[in-house]
């Protein structure tokens, strides 16, 4: 069975999932619940330690089937998903600037907040599975090995890192699809069982209603531009990307959501090696959901506390936060843990300040990633549309098969 057929039905089962795992968490019982959360961490440390070597084995491959031209395509892929969270960021400080003077302007104290991981539940026993290298080694790895295999004669490297690609992908359709929906439901019925998610929500549930707008009018104009570059209906594209929406809502990572997230841009007409190399890059690269969270967050904080908001001064944190979500790594609430330090320095965050921080990020982090990995589509899409010649055929790319 395929990663294509495979995501026609991953849709309906992490909706399940996820409605399940709300339902079951207002009434299971603690040393039950554990259990799944033993389940979680086990699958948790499994997945940390096999994305880098998803990187390694798609992206690497998917560089050398594109030929000499690869270096270049990188670094169109690399400016357009930072040109994308810029802009992510500088809509939703306008946005804020705008509106929060009149949604938050009688607001001025935020009492019995904490960070929701804090009071989250814990398995019964933990494995410990230490990636081989961690997920930025990967990308620069995959880069300089894919590139190198360009520029030398001789098929035994790119042979091999074919057959690296077939045997990442089997552990993908064999082992890690399957089992998502029961990860996805072990981390619902922990959030409905932690108190503090919820009173994070109410506290500012103003800011997560405008959260989840941005995001949708985000994604629009993401699939709009795509559409209008790929000649597809950006509509369609998106309908398409929600089953990679809906897993990465479940599980609040880019990293893990990859496997999917390639099926669904295929989907859209992406050619496999142009998905394969997009895909696993823009996952570390391209955060414009988070970075529109934490834009939206941090002004809300500063506008409750009373700080003082500087518009040259959060453009340049805008900037610089584009920089470090490069950093950030794709698992569930890396993008925050990357931006403390900028938050600090840029912005003035005291430990109360960033305490808070961390926790409205924490409480709807899969929003933002679901944002992420669906604009990473549309990302696909445009380098697709920019790698084919007038004859429809991939530039620079040795006429091999295409992997399936």
């Amino acid at each position: 069975m395929r990663l294509r057929s495979l995501s026609k039905n991953l849709l309906l089962r992490v909706l399940v999932a996820i409605v399940l795992g709300i339902v079951v968490g207002l009434f299971l019982p603690e040393w039950l619940a554990r259990v799944f959360m033993t389940f979680n961490g086990i699958f948790s440390q499994f997945l940390g330690f096999l994305i880098p070597l998803i990187i390694v084995g798609l992206v690497t491959p998917a560089i050398a089937d594109l030929g000499r031209g690869a270096g270049k395509w990188l670094a169109v892929t690399a400016a357009i998903a930072y040109g994308s969270t810029i802009f992510a960021g500088l809509l939703a400080f306008l946005v804020a600037k705008a509106t929060y003077p009149w949604i938050l302007g009688g607001e001025r104290t935020v009492n019995g907040l904490e960070n929701p991981e804090d009071h989250a539940l814990s398995g019964f026993f933990e494995i410990t599975m230490p990636p081989v290298f961690d997920v930025m080694t990967a990308l620069v790895l995959a880069f300089c090995l894919g590139v190198g295999i360009t520029l030398i004669k001789g098929n035994v490297l790119h042979d091999g890192f074919s057959e690296l690609r077939t045997i990442v992908m089997r552990i993908v359709e064999k082992v890690i699809i399957p089992l998502l929906p029961v990860y996805i439901f072990g981390m619902f019925l922990g959030l409905t069982m932690n108190g503090q998610i919820m009173l994070v929500i109410t506290t500012f549930l103003r800011v997560v209603i405008l959260a989840f707008i941005m995001t949708i009018v985000i994604l629009v104009i993401q699939y709009c531009i795509a559409g209008l570059v790929a000649r597809r209906n950006p509509f369609v594209m998106l309908k398409n990307m929600l089953p990679a929406y809906a897993t990465a809502l479940g599980t609040a990572s880019s990293a893990a959501t990859i496997p999917v997230t390639l099926a669904c841009t295929k989907r859209n007409g992406v050619d496999d090696r142009v998905a394969g190399f997009t895909i696993p890059l823009c996952a570390t690269i391209h955060l414009s959901g988070s970075t529109m969270k934490i834009v939206l967050f941090s002004l809300a904080i500063m506008t409750i506390s009373g700080m003082p908001i500087s518009t040259g001064q959060y453009i340049g944190f805008v900037f610089l936060l584009g920089v470090t979500m490069v950093a950030a790594p794709g698992v569930p609430g890396g993008a925050i843990m990357a931006a403390v330090g900028i938050l600090q320095s840029t912005l003035g965050f005291d430990q109360t300040a960033v305490g808070l921080m961390i926790a409205t990020y924490v409480a709807i982090d899969s929003f933002g990633t679901a944002c992420n990995v669906t604009g990473d589509g549309a990302i696909a899409s445009v380098m697709d549309r920019m790698l084919r010649g007038k004859d429809g055929q991939l530039r620079d790319a040795p006429p091999v098969p295409a992997a399936s």
